[in-house]
């Protein structure tokens, strides 16, 4: 390869090697090429450039492949911008003759397109300067494209939108032509050239005012039918297309409106038209001629899907600012469409329509509008709804059966409804605590406006009201219980109403289900309250028939959301819980048949929808409360459960009686049933296992049930490597949502909550934005496949053989769809049994058994449904795994290898080549070692079959699935395998995009295995190695995202392996090109190599990076967009080439990274990013302190300033001038693009709570590395002996700026990051010295700064978790030793003084908001703050008495702030805290007795008071332990202090007494303590006995088992209270006269 490395074409090497390498020795000179061109002299290009000419195009004619003849056509192109332009008109008509040729044999094609590239590339290079030559090489390019095959279409439409780019206006007589040759191909068969014209017509649009203009709707109308029958890549293609020419529409760029008299289209005009294709069928005759007729045309989905992208990237290109303007017409239009009839023509079809106009709103309103802005779009969200309600309403009281249309009315509002409650629940909950001004202002009513829905005669708009409450309450989570008062207190009043009855339990429900995202909770007594409610509406279901069903439902509907509560609470009503349960069944066989004969449709309709709801309430009770599982309450819940298993059999005559409207609720029954028994463990209902396998295998093999639905965990449960076979990559597209509904299986992405109202309170899946239960029918078929996995291991090998023949019976005898239908659920629910066997480490069963499964699995591998075949690979494998044996395995790898010798079609060589990679991925390389040969031949062999790409993918997935599970068994096979990897990434045509991402996996998987040896030096392995690079290379170049994303694993896993190999100079730069991708799968990827290589070399990657920027000016060369925080695609020139535009600026790639935190959604890549960054931060952050902290401060700026959005002046002259000056305040908060009117998004609140994090490390990271940074002196020299030391110190006032503005923000989680921060720097920075005012620490002038910080924590209405946070600061401010003021140290005691008085308050009451431990950890951390000022106020006042008057002055620094005029006497802060001892001390030692009963083992548990101790309630006594443990350490210290100090000589009844003489306020300590009770029936001896007691068991039993978690503070603290308590005489005289203490403390004197 070395030999590849000059400026001219190596010929003699090139004749020496074989055939078959040449090509790749052309890449890698082509590839050296592209690099040196840049970088040489022009001299030099310019002597050798006639002999480089001729090599270049003497190999045009070399018939080069698709990598290959880019790298020529680019090459060519920069060799002529760089050298003479002489001969350029001589090679572009070469290149002509060459399309000219009318030679159309397949040999003579790739010499054919490589010069259709060199047309492009010139063109787009040198544009005008080719403009003679223009006409005659686009009228070439147009014959050529009518006669050409697909390949070569594709081609030339690329190079015609290159010719378009280079020539921009200048082009223009051709514009109509291309035009009119490209449209016709928008329908093309093949997808790729589909994609290549809608890139060009977007090309074209940029110039061609017709287009937007006279052509519009004919643009419109070709775009629909292009997405007909289309795939992803098509759509996103078509739909970028449409989207851009709809926004240019209305608002055309300026210079093209100057130059002619162009009509605009009005907003209406556009959406009108977009509208059509939403709502618009499918052109010509459908699929299936029947749907045409019973649905009157049903719209297209494909349509619709790419439709909804298209909408997107229409209010994307326009804008944010478009966006914030004209919000209230487009929310309109957008819920217009949801109601429309067409849309909403069977239930799945509105699922589908609403979660595209869903999709609409969280596409644009969640990521281009900046939270003032997205305040505005909830009031407008807010507003509809009211509006649509009181249409509803109107309809609701007119009770004049005139209004015939009414109920069609409020069947399509509830759609509307569904959608915009969705959106404004994600609205506000993506705000947080931002969104409090949408719930303090009445004019806005939010609250009023959702809580009115709860009354909508529609199921799923009271469900869609109910989610929005939850998640208004998750955000701001002091809504939560006065939510669920209001809820409670309506149900109560409105009980007469079937709507109220269900809307408000359903909003209970889900109310309740969100408490576990809210750390402080619900107070203990409204579990009580939700059981009292249920139970109400349980016993008076039967008195009102037509309250019956609601009252029901909503009766377990709430107990089930109770669950979610948790052990803590759920304990205390199980018992009756497990009552009601049992009354619900009957209790006998007997009663059981009674009850058939019994009631008519609609009492039986009652009853099932009980049962469904008592099981559901169980399933939720297994799930949330494992700790309560006893055997015990196992065996009380199995009695219900076996009675609910005998009813499902009676239940088929019930039906046959009464009517098939019960087959909803009895199929609800079964899949409650399936539920729960899939979380019990097998064992409880064994002897049940035949009557339920019967039902469960009916249930899956459609035995009774007419429909073909087919299960959704097919994909699940196959491995997460095949999805390049299933297409599951979908699933990790930006598009998810809308793309499920595109996919094969039954109701696929037709999620919807009404389908299962329990999912309200659920846990929502991973990666969902709201819980989408699918259709009844696809739920219960997921359940009895999920269930049937857990019981087949425990069956025995009889059963499992007859339920084997079965499937194979039900296969035979099911014809066409239903055949598939069945086999898919029958294999989903084999590979669900497989995957269980293998979990329980069983057998599959003797030899009948294995043999009875495998025929039924090789069965499948032959089957035409992909689907299936994969399946059965998958089983396959899974089965070998399971029996274990080699001669099983070996006769499974035989007939493999025997069937893909003999086979000729394409099915059974892809089934069978599966079946050789799953069998070796699940039996691993020992396991299948004889078999490697065979299989790795047989594989290299199918991989070169060139006519089928669907062979070459499946053989290649498996290859590469045979290379991960061998290891180094299949080192022997690297050189051959890499090298028929290289041959087809070097001519199989791009097009064929899932073969080159199999060709990306096998070169991955090759890398790993090579491993550690790809640093080595020798011969082959430099070989090997540069051969791998050259395939990342080609990958890398490739247009399709996922073929690029497996390039950059590749790179990754070489990094890891050969780290001096990969060239992080143009790897970088392209990773941060990648992350700006539209392609979710591409971010992901380039954001974890980043992650990688900034563990290993962060700076290097920032300053590559760094480089983007720099060139930025260059537009030319690079394509660059500079732009810090754009939210996505963001400006007009941007939307032309997303991919190209880098939005690196000076912030450099820590900047775009901060950017992309507020525009990415996804978990993986959030966490990644946060990742990366942490890495950059570690490694750089001290050399480039100033760089981090501007940073930090620019995303923090944004919380102190939600108005900023009007930073921008509107006068674009002005802007012009100040671009050049722009400093980085606004560099931050601008998107610097060309229309600068737009306004920038703020950065978000989780941005801005990281960037706080980010303050916190770069303090700790500056205190390990240098003494300099804390001290202002040697800072000051530092910096003057080298100008460019960068120093914390010098940035003081920064980190005080920045600590405050996140202190006092809306967000809760910013304000407690910023009190963290304060904290730190007070610690960090406490005892500075300040050089220029000697006795001064240089914190003194911030004393008003934090006494600002903090005062906002200790407002009213403050969550727990924050005033403590908050009294942590206080007392570690005070402690410090700064305050320098009497003022300032009195307003900061004044605030721990007020929150001395809510201590007082005792016990139960204030209005309760949170959990009651919310309530003990507020009042233990201000016991605990005052105990730490009183020991600072002890030490200080012990030291000013310990010296000698005069000397104050010059004392060391802890004290070094008395001397000065401005002096705090020594004793000012132990007055300050003395009026409040007497009650400090009694609530000290109160806290101090809970901790000790908390600390006794459990075995002691029934000596624990039964109501509690003075702080906590029996209820919360878990969450209360962690709340003590925090702080009981200094409360010790300080009572023993205050013993000390006061001689033991202060009794109870002293203290109050001292208490009523001393304060006048309020003093109602509630200490419900039996000790406490009575005073005076104690003597002070007594009582001093007891505290010893108290005090030396905590210290003694802490010493003797210390927690390692426990901080060392901790210890020192406990010893110095000994200390303390030992000096005072009386407690010496004490321990020496109490034996028992006395052997306790040996080392009294020591201590």
């Amino acid at each position: 390869m070395e030999l590849a490395h000059s400026l001219l074409l190596n010929e003699d090497a090139l004749a020496q090697i074989t055939e078959a390498k040449r090509p790749v020795f052309i890449f890698e000179w082509l590839r050296f090429l592209d690099k040196v061109l840049v970088a040489a002299n022009k001299t030099d290009v310019k002597e050798k450039q006639k002999k480089l000419v001729e090599q270049l195009t003497g190999l045009i004619s070399s018939s080069p492949g698709p990598p290959t003849r880019k790298l020529l056509a680019k090459n060519l192109a920069a060799l002529y911008s760089i050298g003479d332009t002489f001969t350029v008109f001589q090679t572009l008509d070469k290149c002509n003759d060459i399309i000219k040729n009318k030679d159309d044999t397949a040999a003579y094609l790739p010499t054919k397109l490589a010069a259709v590239a060199c047309v492009g590339a010139f063109y787009e290079k040198m544009g005008r300067m080719l403009g003679s030559a223009f006409p005659e090489t686009v009228n070439n390019l147009l014959k050529s494209l009518k006669s050409a095959e697909s390949q070569g279409r594709s081609e030339i439409l690329m190079s015609l939108r290159k010719v378009l780019n280079g020539l921009v206006g200048a082009a223009a007589s051709s514009h109509r032509d291309i035009y009119k040759n490209a449209r016709s191909l928008l329908t093309d068969r093949s997808m790729a050239v589909r994609c290549a014209v809608a890139k060009c017509l977007l090309e074209l649009q940029n110039e061609a005012v017709f287009m937007w203009t006279a052509e519009l709707e004919n643009i419109a109308t070709l775009c629909f039918k292009a997405l007909e029958n289309s795939n992803y890549g098509v759509r996103v293609a078509v739909s970028k297309l449409l989207g851009t020419v709809m926004a240019t529409a209305l608002m055309p760029k300026q210079a093209t409106v100057m130059r002619q008299n162009v009509k605009r289209a009005t907003l209406d005009e556009v959406l009108e038209l977009m509208a059509t294709g939403f709502l618009r069928g499918g052109s010509g005759f459908l699929k299936s001629g029947g749907e045409m007729l019973k649905v009157g045309g049903s719209v297209n989905r494909e349509v619709r899907v790419g439709v909804t992208q298209a909408y997107v990237v229409f209010v994307t290109t326009l804008g944010g600012q478009w966006l914030e303007r004209s919000f209230a017409t487009f929310l309109s239009h957008v819920l217009d469409l949801v109601s429309h009839p067409r849309a909403t023509q069977t239930h799945v079809e509105a699922v589908y329509s609403r979660r595209c106009v869903s999709f609409i709103l969280r596409a644009t309103v969640g990521s281009l509008l900046g939270e003032k802005a997205q305040i505005a779009a909830a009031k407008e969200i807010c507003q509809a709804i009211e509006k649509q309600m009181k249409a509803v309403e109107a309809v609701v009281n007119d009770t004049s059966s005139e209004n015939k249309s009414g109920a069609a009315d409020i069947a399509a509002s509830q759609h509307v409804m569904v959608c915009a409650l969705q959106e404004l629940g994600s609205l506000v909950q993506s705000l947080n605590a931002t969104a409090s001004p949408l719930i303090q202002e009445a004019s806005i009513g939010l609250l009023e406006t959702v809580t009115s829905v709860l009354l909508h005669p529609s199921m799923a708009a009271r469900l869609a009201a109910a989610w929005c409450l939850r998640c208004v309450a998750v955000a701001l989570p002091f809504q939560l219980t006065p939510f669920l008062d209001r809820c409670a207190e309506r149900l109560n009043n409105l009980k007469t109403s079937p709507e109220a009855v269900s809307g408000y339990s359903f909003a209970m429900a889900a109310l309740l289900g969100g408490v576990h995202q809210c750390p402080l909770g619900i107070p203990h007594a409204k579990g009580k309250m939700v059981v009292s409610i249920a139970e109400d509406l349980l016993r008076t279901a039967a008195q009102n028939s037509r309250l019956s069903l609601q009252r029901t439902q909503a009766g377990w509907l709430l107990l089930g959301a109770l669950m979610t509560l948790g052990p803590s609470v759920v304990r205390y009503h199980l018992p009756k819980m497990l009552l009601l349960w049992r009354n619900v069944f009957p209790r006998s066989l007997k009663e059981l048949e009674a009850e058939k004969a019994r009631g008519d449709s609609f009492t039986w309709q009652v009853t099932l929808e009980g049962r469904a709801g008592a099981l559901c309430a169980m399933r939720s009770f297994v799930a949330h409360c494992p700790e309560l599982l006893t055997e015990d309450v196992i065996r009380k819940l199995m009695t219900p459960i076996e009675c609910a298993m005998t009813m499902m059999s009676h239940i088929p005559s019930v039906i046959k009686a009464h009517g098939a409207h019960l087959k909803a609720s009895a199929a609800m029954v079964r899949l409650r049933l399936y539920d729960i028994l899939a979380l019990l463990p097998p064992k409880t209902y064994e002897g049940s296992f035949n009557a339920l396998l019967r039902e469960l295998v009916a249930e899956f093999t459609l035995t009774d049930n007419s429909a073909n639905t087919t299960t959704s965990l097919l994909r699940s449960l196959c491995h997460y490597d095949d999805s390049v076979l299933l297409g599951s990559w979908l699933q990790e597209t930006d598009h998810k949502s809308i793309e499920d509904q595109l996919q094969p299986n039954s109701a696929s992405g037709s999620g919807a909550l009404e389908h299962d109202p329990s999912s309200i309170y659920l846990r929502i899946p991973a990666g969902e934005a709201v819980p989408g239960p699918l259709p009844l029918g696809v739920s219960v078929i997921d359940a009895s496949v999920a269930l049937f996995g857990v019981v087949l291991p425990h069956v025995s090998y009889k059963h499992r053989l007859q339920m084997l023949d079965h499937f194979a019976e039900c296969v035979k005898q099911a014809k066409g769809v239903r055949q598939q239908a069945v086999q898919l659920n029958i294999f989903t629910a084999v590979l669900s049994a497989l995957k269980g066997l293998a979990e329980n480490k069983s057998t599959l069963g003797p030899e009948e058994v294995r043999k009875s499964a495998l025929t039924l699995v090789m069965g499948a591998l032959d089957n035409p449904n992909p689907i299936l075949r994969c399946a059965a690979g998958e089983a396959l494998g899974r089965m070998a795994q399971v029996v274990g044996e080699a001669t099983f395995i070996a006769r499974m790898a035989q007939y493999s290898f025997d069937k893909l010798k003999s086979a000729r079609d394409v099915v059974s060589r892809t089934g069978h080549s599966l079946a050789l990679g799953c069998l070796h991925r699940y039996v691993g390389g020992i396991g299948s070692g004889q078999h490697l040969k065979t299989s790795v031949s047989i594989l290299l062999a199918l991989a070169q079959d060139g006519t089928s790409p669907e062979v070459q993918t499946w053989s290649l997935h498996s290859l590469a699935l045979i290379v991960d599970s061998s290891g180094p068994m299949y080192r022997g096979y690297v050189e051959p395998t890499l090298s028929l990897v290289l041959t087809l990434l070097l001519t199989v045509p791009p097009s064929h995009t899932e073969v080159h991402q199999c060709l990306g996996r096998c070169l991955g998987a090759i890398i790993t295995t090579v491993g550690p040896e790809l640093q080595g030096n020798g011969a082959t392995i430099s070989t090997i190695r540069s051969s791998c690079l050259v395939g990342c290379a080609i990958t890398q170049d490739h247009s399709d995202s996922l073929v690029q994303a497996a390039a950059i694993s590749c790179l990754q896993q070489l990094h890891m392996f050969a780290p001096r190999h990969v060239n992080l100079s143009s790897l970088v730069p392209s990773l941060c090109v990648h992350l700006c991708s539209s392609h979710l799968l591409l971010r992901r990827a380039a954001v974890a190599c980043l992650r990688q290589l900034a563990q290993r070399e962060a700076a290097e990657v920032c300053e590559y990076a760094m480089s983007l920027a720099k060139n930025a000016g260059d537009k030319e060369s690079s394509g660059v967009n500079v732009n810090p925080f754009a939210p996505g695609v963001s400006s007009r020139s941007d939307i032309r080439c997303r991919h190209q535009g880098v939005n690196v600026t000076e912030t450099g790639l820590e900047g775009l990274l901060f950017g992309m935190l507020d525009r990415e959604t996804d978990r993986k890549l959030c966490s990644d990013i946060h990742d990366t960054l942490g890495h950059m931060l570690s490694s750089l952050a001290i050399e480039k302190l100033s760089h981090w902290l501007m940073l930090c401060k620019d995303v923090l700026a944004a919380s102190s300033d939600m108005s900023a959005a009007t930073l921008l002046s509107s006068g674009k002259d002005e802007e012009s001038e100040k671009k050049d000056e722009m400093d980085d305040d606004t560099m931050f908060t601008t998107l610097g693009e060309e229309d600068k009117s737009k306004p920038f998004v703020a950065p978000r609140w989780a941005t801005r709570v990281f960037a706080a994090d980010c303050l916190c490390r770069i303090i700790n990271l500056c205190e390990n590395a240098d003494q300099a940074h804390f001290d202002l002196a040697m800072a000051r020299s530092a910096k003057l002996r080298n100008p460019t030391n960068d120093l914390l110190v010098l940035h003081l006032s920064d980190l005080i700026r920045m600590a405050f503005m996140a202190a006092t923000d809306h967000s809760n989680q910013l304000r407690m990051a910023g009190l963290q921060a304060l904290e730190d720097i007070i610690k960090k920075f406490a005892s500075v010295p300040e050089p220029e005012f000697p006795g001064h620490v240089i914190l003194e002038q911030y004393q008003a700064n934090v006494g600002a910080a903090l005062r906002p924590a200790f407002s009213q209405d403050t969550p727990s978790d924050i005033i403590a946070k908050a009294c942590q600061v206080c007392s570690t401010w005070i402690g410090s030793g700064v305050v320098s003021d009497l003022n300032d140290l009195r307003r900061v005691h004044n605030l721990l003084v007020s929150s001395l008085d809510k201590v007082q308050a005792g016990k139960g009451s204030s209005s309760q908001l949170y959990r009651e431990s919310a309530t003990t950890m507020e009042k233990l951390a201000v016991l605990k703050a005052w105990a730490e000022v009183y020991v600072v106020a002890m030490n200080i006042k012990k030291e000013a008495e310990s010296k000698p008057k005069r000397a104050t002055k010059n004392t060391d620094d802890d004290d070094d702030d008395y001397g000065t005029v401005d002096e705090l006497p020594p004793d000012s802060l132990i007055t300050l805290v003395q009026p409040e001892l007497p009650i400090l001390s009694r609530l000290w030692l109160a806290a101090l007795k809970d901790y000790a009963l908390l600390t006794l083992p459990a075995e002691f548990a029934s000596q624990l008071p039964p109501d509690g101790g003075a702080f906590y309630t029996p209820e919360t006594i878990d969450t209360a332990r962690l709340h003590y443990r925090n702080s009981w350490a200094p409360v010790l210290h300080a009572v023993a202090l205050w013993l000390n100090s006061t001689g033991f000589t202060c009794s109870d009844t002293t203290e109050a007494a001292a208490v009523s003489g001393s304060q006048k306020r309020c003093t109602s300590v509630i200490l419900n303590q039996a000790s406490v009770a009575t005073p005076s029936a104690k003597s002070l001896p007594e009582i001093n006995k007891d505290r010893m007691h108290l005090i030396l068991g905590v210290s003694i039993q802490f010493l003797c088992s210390p927690r390692p978690e426990e901080p060392i503070e901790h210890v020192t603290a406990c010893l110095q209270a000994l200390h303390t308590l030992l000096d005072s005489p009386y407690a010496r005289v004490h321990v020496a006269e109490d034996q028992l203490l006395f052997c306790a403390c040996p080392d009294s004197d020591t201590v």
